[in-house]
Parts: C-alpha cells; sequence; structure tokens
C-alpha cells in the first residue's frame, strides 16, 4: 500500500516538475509600438448580470484601442429584466440568446457569431474588468506571429477573507497548469474571460459542434479542436497587459458547484495529456486523503504522512509561487490552511462531479 502511494507520488511530483519547466518555455510578452490594425468584437453572454455589466462596460470605455476597431455585443441568456446599458464611447448592441443545445454559453457565443463582422472575436464574462492595454497587447502579438487562436490569463479580485485567497490559489494552480501545458506544447486548457480567435477559425472548426450536449466547455473544447486541426495556429498570451480580473464566488456551495462544472467535463477531452494530468492530480491529491485517514485510524505511521504532505506541498508550492508572481502584484496568503484544506476539496469536486447534478445561474445540470 505505501509503495503504491509514494508511487502516484512520484508520478505527481514529475507531472508538476514539468509544467513548472513548461511554465518558464513560455516567454513574457510586451506590447509593443505597433499601430493597432486588428478588428476585434467582444462577444459577452450574461444572465441576470444588472450589478456587474456596468464595470465591465467602463473598463472597455477605458481601453487604449481605436473605437473603430472593435465592437461589443452582449448577449442577453433569458435575464429576468432586461439589460438597460449606458451611452458607452464605442459600438455595443444587445442581442437575446437563441438557445440550441444544452449549453446555454455556447449557444450565446454561436448566436453572436451571426452578428459578427470583424476578422477577430474575444470572449470575457460580464463578473470581469478588462486592462487598459488589453486589446492593444492582442493586437500586437498577432500582428507578430502568424496565430489564430489566442488564449489569456484570468485573476481574482480578491478581499481579505479565506474563502477569496482558497479560490485565488485554486484559480492560480489552473493558471500555472494551463501556461505550463502550453510551454510543453501539450496546451488542453484555457478560460473563456479571455479567449480569442478568428472568426473563420470558429467556422471551420464547425464551432461548438461535437460537444454542445455538454453544459460547459465553451473554451476548452474548441481550444482542443483547433490544437488538433491547427497546432501551430494557438498560442499563450503570457502578458500582464491582458490579464483580466474577475469575481471569487460568494459562497462555498457556489464554489464547489463552480468547480464541479469545470471538473465534469474533463471526461470529454480530446486531449490525451489533459486527461492523464487530470488523473494524476486527482490521484495526487486523493491519495493524501487516504493518508490521512490512514494515519487517523492508526494504518499508517506519523512520518510518512508528513513526508508525502511535505513533498506535495513543496512542488505545489514552487508552481503556485511563480505562477501568483505573473498573476498579481499581492503575496500568496492562507497558503498552509488552504492546502491543507484543498485536497479533500478536491478529491470531493472530482468524485461528485462524475455522478452529481449542478446549479449554474440559477439553473440545474444533469451530469
Amino acid at each position: 500500500m505505501i509503495f503504491a502511494l509514494f508511487g502516484i507520488l512520484t508520478f505527481y511530483v514529475i507531472s508538476i516538475s514539468l509544467l513548472i519547466y513548461g511554465f518558464f518555455k513560455i516567454k513574457k510578452f510586451h506590447k509593443t509600438d505597433l499601430q493597432p490594425q486588428t478588428s476585434f468584437t467582444i462577444i459577452v453572454p450574461f444572465r441576470n448580470e444588472e450589478e456587474n455589466l456596468p464595470n465591465l462596460l467602463n473598463s472597455i470605455s477605458g481601453l487604449n484601442y481605436p473605437t473603430d476597431l472593435f465592437e461589443v455585443i452582449l448577449v442577453d441568456d433569458s435575464s429576468n429584466e432586461k439589460f438597460q446599458s449606458s451611452i458607452v464611447n464605442y459600438q455595443l448592441s444587445i442581442i437575446d440568446n437563441i438557445r440550441l443545445s444544452n449549453s446555454p454559453k455556447k449557444d450565446a457565443i454561436t448566436t453572436a457569431m451571426n452578428h459578427v463582422k470583424t476578422n477577430w472575436v474575444i470572449t470575457t464574462d460580464a463578473d470581469c474588468i478588462v486592462p487598459q492595454n488589453w486589446l492593444l497587447a492582442f493586437d500586437n502579438y498577432i500582428q507578430e506571429n502568424k496565430v489564430s487562436m489566442l488564449a489569456g490569463a484570468v485573476s481574482y479580485e480578491c478581499k481579505n477573507s479565506f474563502l477569496d485567497h482558497f479560490q485565488q490559489l485554486d484559480l492560480t494552480s489552473l493558471q500555472g497548469a494551463t501556461i505550463g501545458s502550453f510551454g510543453l506544447n501539450k496546451g488542453f486548457m484555457c478560460n473563456g474571460a479571455n479567449f480569442a480567435y478568428k472568426k473563420s477559425l470558429f467556422e471551420s472548426l464547425n464551432g461548438f459542434e461535437g460537444n454542445d450536449k455538454i453544459a460547459s466547455g465553451d473554451d476548452v473544447f474548441l481550444l482542443q479542436k483547433a490544437i488538433e486541426k491547427f497546432p501551430d495556429e494557438v498560442h499563450y498570451l503570457k502578458s500582464k497587459n491582458t490579464i483580466v480580473i474577475t469575481k471569487p464566488t460568494e459562497n462555498w456551495r457556489a464554489l464547489f458547484y463552480q468547480r464541479v462544472r469545470w471538473a465534469a467535463k474533463t471526461s470529454s477531452y480530446k486531449s490525451n495529456f489533459g486527461k492523464f494530468l487530470g488523473i494524476i492530480v486527482f490521484l495526487g491529491n486523493l491519495t493524501l486523503v487516504i493518508c490521512f485517514f490512514l494515519f487517523l485510524f492508526g494504518f499508517l505511521g506519523y512520518p510518512i504522512l508528513v513526508l508525502f504532505a511535505f513533498f506535495k506541498f513543496v512542488i505545489d508550492f514552487i508552481l503556485l509561487s511563480v505562477t501568483n508572481q505573473f498573476l498579481t502584484e499581492t503575496k500568496i496568503k492562507s497558503l498552509l490552511l488552504s492546502s491543507l484544506l484543498y485536497p479533500f476539496f478536491s478529491s470531493a469536486v472530482a468524485l461528485y462531479s462524475l455522478f452529481g447534478s449542478y446549479e449554474w445561474k440559477g439553473r440545474r445540470f444533469e451530469k
């Protein structure tokens, strides 16, 4: 039993070490002084976001980018009340979502695509804030590289609560894994809150066809389809100028369901590397949980438990630390307590996602 546990730990440490190596393989991109050329349509699916949308629209108003080179399409997914936008200094339209599948967000993007006139689409969420040089950095990278799809970073705006710090560490680990996998040329994950691609690429991939029965995954499934067909044209844009800020969930229940929604799509990945890494991370966390209960009932010595936890903590800390330095100017908080809780939380999410239903935007989705 102990040999099996340490075998899993060994695979886990090697896997995270490879992600750390991949993280440094992706070089930081700094915007240049190139004249903006790329035309963008910013697509924002939303449902009952009257509190958050004004903040997003205000941040878009502050973009350092010519207003004739971008427009915004808000896609209303059956909100309880119609959103009334204030006057903005760019082209803005609000359309209703046309539901065709089991995935409201994929339907919203597909609906918006029928109205897109620009070469590039960039998606974000209603509860996000975009940085001033967001589009400019994307444009500069597009001009300097042969690329059809770009994934960008997302971070949280945290208050001083343990729940927020826990979520920030969780998201940081996901961002680290995302960047690291791209550095290994094994990209399999991205975040739809900061995701850009050519309209022509979306059409050539037949959009979300093939995974529209899965409620989430408007980002990762499209990414994996693109990498399968055009691997050299899908990049990660590692730039501080493009980090989108979003809000953490307000309570543990909402966080649990959000992570279940994210985890539920893993089994449908086309990426074998993504599936393998998901299994290794799950087993690494589950093994620590098993070790804790074996120790609790006297089947495992204290030194073995401490040794296992130490090696996992150290390798996790390295990935979290380098990723956090890229994402934010603030130090990691509540690291020890979060690290102790995370294996239990992560294991529960993974196991529940195999069988359980979850709630999202006031709707219930079955596995």
